[in-house]
């Protein structure tokens, strides 16, 4: 298996603030597909970055390779949705996990 981060990018630098309705619908859409992938499936950790530049998105990924990560980005309804949202794929070729950490608000 190997790592991959895809970098999801907004339409523009000033998405979320200014999203149209059929954007947060889409984002409903893509939230749900990545919770579900999540769930004992390839992705480690899916979430907003605050950049400074602009916010996006990320997903780290453990597939086979990556045609397997960038099959992923391509299936995201987001992208579907033909909004202007557009991944990048990019390999992780080392990664030190911490699987015995419990995530951020879990009460473990």
């Amino acid at each position: 298996m190997a790592h991959y981060l895809l970098r999801l990018r907004p339409p523009r630098a000033s998405f979320p603030e200014d999203a149209s309705g059929a954007e947060m619908e889409a984002m409903g859409a893509h939230g749900a597909y990545w919770h579900r992938l999540a769930e004992g499936g390839p992705a480690l950790a899916v979430g907003p970055v605050a950049d400074p530049a602009g916010i996006w998105g990320m997903a780290l990924v453990d597939v086979e390779d990556e045609g397997h990560a960038q099959a992923l980005a391509d299936a995201d309804p987001i992208i579907a949705a033909g909004l202007g949202f557009a991944y990048e794929v990019m390999p992780v070729p080392s990664l030190i996990l911490n699987r015995g950490a419990a995530p951020a608000g879990d009460e473990r």
